[in-house]
């Protein structure tokens, strides 16, 4: 049983696990897990890897949950191999050491110290997918069905993504905001730019409608959220020449919404407020995931003051930043996020310092005491 997440951290690091591609990460993990007592189960969907191991059969019942794929390095150019697991002057280098291959090492240490006093008061779990940088359908979602039917649903679940912006023990998330992606697709008339009687330009539609959706916010933000924001990211027309008034004109837009709003309510918003600027028009609306929120309670609490005994610096709670696979989590159990500082997730070089990993790991060791005592 080795305490130490450095070792592990490094082995995971060395499989090129770019999302969907597994590269052997979690037979690394499994091959951890297994002698700590841990029973395994490798569950295959679609082509996509994941694990859930178990230690324990009584609750409570405390998951860690995380992911083993990593972004692709990038073009940047890199110090060190970004599959290599390099330690420089006491910093881990390589692709997945913040995002989230070092905080998985963490759960490992994190549980062989736990487990080097005895066994548990309950059960131990890790949710470890393949599938969170990229569609996100055959992961953690697949899991949690499969850990339902089989009677596997934790009472508390923590998530090992970045949260902190500068400090160890800075923040712990217990929400997230949901985000819609719309495609808008306006209709027009084409026909030459000097005869505009003759036409119907969709650019104009498009235009107004935009105006229409952005000219005011969606909320001023709720008591645990900040404001819904609506972004537009393209506008496409395509059009080849410059005296021709095109048949159609596109638009994408984002939408990350707090607990004001559903997905379904906003895209109701959408299709009516689209329609008023353009009679012909389709509004494609995907879902990645709606708002949730954990209240702060006793376990919150529990989680807080376990972070703040192990690091020195009292959390403060969040629901800032961008989706995680805590959003399916959540229709099944509690669930907060505490990992690592994230100023270098997706970066070229990203890094975690060797010391800031093993503090991660006491973090993680003094969160399965509070809950497993």
């Amino acid at each position: 049983m080795n305490p130490d997440p450095l070792p592990l951290a490094q082995a995971l690091l060395r499989c090129p696990s770019v999302t969907p591609e597994d590269a052997g990460a979690q037979d690394v993990l499994a091959a951890a897990l297994r002698p700590l007592g841990f029973t395994v189960h490798r569950l295959r969907f679609a082509g996509v890897e994941n694990l859930f191991a178990r230690l324990g059969d009584r609750g409570p019942h405390f998951c860690f949950a995380g992911h083993t794929d990593v972004v692709p390095p990038g073009k940047a150019a890199w110090r060190f191999d970004p599959f290599g697991g390099i330690v420089d002057d006491g910093v881990l280098y390589g692709r997945g050491a913040c995002d989230m291959k070092g905080a998985i090492a963490a759960f490992v240490a994190a549980c062989a110290q736990h487990l080097a006093a005895g066994p548990p008061a309950g059960s131990i779990s890790l949710l470890i997918t393949g599938d969170e940088e990229g569609a996100a359908t055959d992961g953690t979602v697949r899991v949690l069905e499969w850990m339902a039917a089989c009677g596997q649903i934790p009472d508390f679940c923590l998530v090992g993504e970045p949260t902190n912006p500068a400090r160890l023990g800075e923040v712990v998330k217990i929400g997230r905001r949901g985000s819609l992606t719309a495609h808008l697709t306006i209709h027009g008339t084409q026909g030459h730019v000097a005869y505009p009687h003759r036409t119907d330009n969709p650019v104009h539609r498009l235009v107004r409608a935009l105006a229409a959706l952005t000219e005011a916010p969606l909320d001023a933000g709720s008591e645990w959220f900040e404001p819904s924001s609506l972004q537009i990211t393209t506008i496409d027309v395509g059009n080849p020449t410059t005296n021709l008034v095109p048949a159609r004109a596109t638009a994408t837009l984002n939408i990350r919404f707090n607990d004001r709003h559903s997905g379904t309510s906003l895209a109701a918003w959408l299709r009516e407020t689209v329609a008023r600027h353009a009679e012909r028009a389709e509004v494609a609306v995907s879902i990645s995931g709606e708002s949730f929120l954990t209240p702060p309670g006793a376990a919150v609490e529990r989680l807080r003051q376990a972070v703040a005994g192990a690091t020195g610096v009292m959390p403060r709670l969040d629901t800032g930043g961008g989706t995680s696979d805590a959003r399916f989590i959540a229709r099944h159990c509690p669930v907060a996020e505490f990992g690592l500082v994230g100023t270098t997730m997706h970066q070229a070089d990203e890094a975690v310092p060797v010391a800031e990993l093993r503090a991660l790991a006491a973090a993680y060791r003094a969160v399965l005491a509070a809950f497993l005592p």
